[in-house]
């Protein structure tokens, strides 16, 4: 039964290190947009006037949630998946 949960935590790390990968690259993004966003001059942008401003300014901070979302995600993954691996060792030291 000891193997059989240790290649459940072997393949609860390895989706785990998958979607700590798709997070980062979402990181990547998000770090590179403010970056551009911090670029920007502060006279004269051309966006179109406030709307255009308003609407890129929405973009950056959507992606910026989305990222956070994500982290969060997966720390309730991870949460999760390692509570039921410690309560099923749990039950394996009662027996």
């Amino acid at each position: 039964m000891e193997d059989k949960i240790t290649e459940i935590i072997v393949h609860l790390s390895h989706s785990h290190q998958q979607m700590a990968r798709v997070i980062d690259a979402e990181r990547h993004v998000s770090v590179r947009m403010a970056q551009i966003v911090h670029a920007i001059p502060d006279n004269d942008p051309a966006f179109d006037g406030i709307p255009g401003m308003l609407e890129n300014t929405g973009l950056v901070n959507k992606s910026v949630v989305s990222y956070l979302n994500a982290i969060a995600d997966l720390e309730e993954a991870m949460a999760e998946n390692l509570g039921l691996v410690i309560k099923e060792m749990r039950d394996q030291s009662e027996e």
